[in-house]
C-alpha cells in the first residue's frame, strides 16, 4: 500500500524505479491490467498480442527452443536474448518523471508445484520499462526487479535490481501480465531453466477499501 511505498528502503538506489509510487492510490499495485490499455500506454502500438505459453508455444527439445513450432535458437542463444532484454533499461530516463501502469501482484511457483509463498509485483513504464517487487512471504523479505519489454516479441524479461544473483532472469510474453494465469520461464543461469505459473492474487480487502 502507499505506507509501504512512502517509508520503505528510502535512499536505496536499488528500489529508485519506485520513486514516488506512495503517491499513487493506496491499492494501485495490485490492479489488474487489460490488453487494450496498452493500445495508448507505449509509444508504440500493437495489433495484436503474442502468445507465450511456455511448455506449449514454447518449448525447449535437445538444446534448442522452438517457438510455435519452428526452431528459435539454441538454449543458450534464448538465454543471452532474455538476460540481455532484462538488463537493457535505458540509462538516461529520470525516474521520478516516469509514469507507470500497474500490471498486478501475482503468485509464483514452479508447475505443479505447491504454493511457495513466493510473489512478484510488476508494473511498466510508457519506455516498456518493467519494474516491481519479489517478496518471499515465509521469509518476510523483499527484492526490486527490473527489466524491459521487448516492443518487437512482446517478450518482457526481468531480474534483481540489487545485483545479486545475476544469473537468474525471468521472462513471460507481456500479454500474460495480463491474465489471470499465465506460465513465465525462470532461466537459472544458461544452462538450467524452469516453467513457472503466474496466478494474479486479489488486493487486499483493506486495500479495496
Amino acid at each position: 500500500d502507499r505506507n509501504y511505498w512512502g517509508g520503505h528502503h528510502v535512499g536505496d538506489a536499488h528500489w529508485h524505479w519506485h520513486a514516488g509510487w506512495n503517491n499513487y492510490p493506496n491499492n494501485w499495485c495490485w490492479r489488474p491490467c487489460a490488453w487494450a490499455s496498452f493500445g495508448t500506454w507505449f509509444a508504440w502500438s500493437w495489433p495484436q498480442p503474442f502468445n507465450y505459453d511456455y511448455g506449449t508455444t514454447v518449448v525447449y527439445r535437445d538444446n534448442y527452443v522452438y517457438v510455435d513450432g519452428k526452431q528459435a535458437a539454441t538454449a543458450e542463444q534464448y538465454y543471452q536474448t532474455a538476460d540481455t532484454l532484462a538488463e537493457s533499461t535505458p540509462k538516461e530516463v529520470d525516474e521520478k518523471k516516469i509514469e507507470w501502469m500497474p500490471l498486478g501482484v501475482f503468485a509464483i511457483a514452479e508447475e505443479g508445484a505447491e504454493d511457495t509463498g513466493l510473489m512478484v509485483q510488476l508494473a511498466v513504464s510508457k519506455e516498456g520499462i518493467i519494474a516491481g517487487t519479489f517478496y518471499n512471504e515465509v521469509t518476510k523479505s523483499d527484492r526490486p526487479v527490473e527489466g524491459m519489454v521487448d516492443r518487437k516479441s512482446q517478450r518482457a524479461a526481468w531480474k534483481f535490481a540489487d545485483g545479486k544473483n545475476p544469473e537468474i532472469v525471468m521472462e513471460t510474453g507481456i500479454v500474460n501480465l495480463t491474465k489471470d494465469e499465465g506460465t513465465a520461464l525462470v532461466h537459472l543461469g544458461q544452462d538450467k531453466v524452469q516453467t513457472w505459473l503466474l496466478v494474479r492474487l486479489p488486493a487486499p480487502e483493506e486495500s479495496r477499501k
